[in-house]
């Protein structure tokens, strides 16, 4: 229903039309009436009416006056009928020009005015449809510009067949003012799994951080997304957005991001940027996630000699691992990796020197987890950075490490016991020594088995004999006080030489055997 207003300065017709018009019949409703154009203008201004029916002839402000007054101010005015009772040209042809369609002369019966009515209700119907079906087009535009823009980006970047025309039409398509200034290319990756509302977000994120510079056109490739942006804004500030879009997003999604950022250029040389942002996002495996890597940080490797061959050793590595010494371990994987750092080798090549390092230590760890290392080996393989690869690495040759230490130290339990078991058996040889007892004993190295007698018991081996040999001669005395120096010195291996016996006595305890005999217990 369309909203009629009815204006006449005679009380009786307006009354008489507001009774008889089958408004509803004519798809209207007539929602208000006015005595004169003054009244009628205010009703028009406030109720913003379809359809406006008016005497021509009223005081203050005819019809024709109504008409220019609102026409003059709407852009979008109501769709005027004129009555008269003139059937003067003149009335009729000012009327047209102010875009009045129905002139009406008087008298006109309802059924007249009806049909105009029906008449303007189908105009206002295809006006209505018209602006319906504009809008429903404008909505969908709006829903299809944000991936044309996308989809222009993407062919940009990767179609070299993009110039400069090529560029100023879509720029005047999707309403882009940059001229001739230059512009940079960020691309961002999302460390991890990444799904698409990842990408999607972090778009999101970019285009509503990067407010100074403000993107020109972004999208998403692959599990990557690139955004061009204008150049001419301050650089510390534009690196200092792109650490907070990382840092917004590692918030959200707890995701590392690794971005890369061109040097500036002309728009038609993006298919070059996007190659050198996809080369900075390479060098990640050596500079680690979450990083912002420009050009110039891959020129500074350039300037590093190169080298046809990478040549390590993996023995000395194992021998570390195998001994389970740890500390010198790590110290040995560390030389290993800032060397591999600082050759900068192609991805590919620098595992493929890893792997068998890998393979190598796995070898010393325990061999019933060796295909569980062997199967863990395709891990080594999908690693992004070299930082991922040193920390697999490292835990791999610790567990290995750990395991030999174990081993060993349980080994040397044994060992240690057996000498302690030596030494008491044997407090009265003369001949008891680290070496008696290593060559004849145990059959092993003297100083390997002096070291590890010390590192285990926190005693020399001979302060250990001479100390046990003290603790029986006083636990001897105590049990039997008549007994003499000499038969002391036989039984705990000093030989015939009591004198020394006597000596070593005394410095251990302090007092001679004689003086610690008569001393009360």
């Amino acid at each position: 229903m369309y909203n009629v207003l009815l204006v006449d300065d005679e009380r009786i017709i307006l009354e008489g039309i507001s009774s008889i018009v089958d408004w509803e019949g004519a798809g209207t409703k007539l929602a208000g009436t006015a005595r004169n154009g003054v009244e009628a203008l205010a009703a028009i201004e406030r109720d913003r009416p379809d359809i406006v029916i008016t005497d021509i002839r009223m005081p203050g402000m005819d019809g024709l006056q109504l008409v220019e007054k609102v026409t003059e101010n709407e852009e979008d005015s109501p769709a005027f009928i004129i009555l008269s009772g003139f059937g003067d040209f003149e009335y009729a042809r000012k009327a047209m020009r102010f875009g009045v369609k129905h002139y009406l002369v008087k008298p006109c019966n309802e059924e007249t005015i009806a049909q105009s009515l029906k008449d303007i209700v189908r105009e206002l119907d295809k006006r209505r449809n018209r602006e319906q079906f504009m809008s429903g087009m404008e909505t969908e535009l709006n829903k299809v510009i944000p991936h044309a823009k996308a989809q222009f980006l993407k062919e940009l970047v990767t179609n070299k067949t993009y110039g400069r025309r090529d560029w100023d039409e879509y720029a005047r398509l999707f309403g882009l003012t940059l001229g001739n200034e230059p512009v940079r290319l960020l691309l961002m990756q999302v460390e991890g799994d990444v799904e698409y509302e990842h990408l999607f977000a972090l778009l999101n994120i970019a285009q509503d951080l990067l407010t100074e510079d403000a993107p020109l056109l972004g999208a998403t490739i692959g599990k990557q997304v690139l955004l061009l942006v204008p150049s001419l804004g301050d650089m510390e500030r534009l690196q200092a957005n792109i650490a907070e879009i990382a840092r917004t997003f590692k918030g959200f999604y707890k995701r590392e991001v690794t971005s890369a950022l061109s040097d500036p250029g002309d728009i038609t040389g993006a298919r070059r940027m996007y190659r050198d942002t996809l080369a900075c996002l390479a060098h990640r495996f050596y500079v680690g996630e979450g990083t912002l890597i420009m050009k110039q940080d891959l020129a500074v490797n350039a300037e590093q000699p190169a080298q046809e061959t990478f040549l390590y050793d993996e023995e000395r590595l194992c021998l570390l691992v195998k001994s389970g010494r740890w500390s010198e371990t790590e110290d040995e994987l560390v030389a290993l990796f800032d060397s591999l750092a600082q050759q900068r080798m192609d991805t590919t090549m620098t595992k493929s020197y890893l792997i068998p390092v890998y393979v190598a230590v796995a070898r010393q760890g325990d061999p019933n987890r060796m295909k569980d290392w062997l199967t863990s080996l395709g891990k080594l393989e999908g690693m992004d950075t070299l930082h991922a690869v040193r920390e697999f690495m490292y835990a791999a040759a610790k567990e290995a490490c750990s395991f030999n230490f174990e081993r060993y130290q349980h080994k040397h339990s044994d060992m240690i016991r057996r000498m302690l078991e030596v030494i008491d058996t044997n407090l009265a040889n003369t001949q008891l020594s680290l070496h008696w007892v290593a060559s004849e004993v145990l059959y092993m190295n003297a100083d390997y088995l002096g070291k590890l007698f010390k590192k285990e018991i926190g005693d020399k081996f001979s302060s250990y004999v001479m100390k046990r040999r003290m603790e029986q001669a006083i636990a001897q005395i105590e049990e039997a006080e008549d007994v003499r120096v000499f038969e002391l010195a036989e039984r705990l291996g000093f030989g015939d030489n009591p004198q020394y016996f006597s000596q070593v006595f005394k410095k251990y305890t302090g007092v001679s055997p004689s003086e610690y005999k008569r001393s009360p217990l």
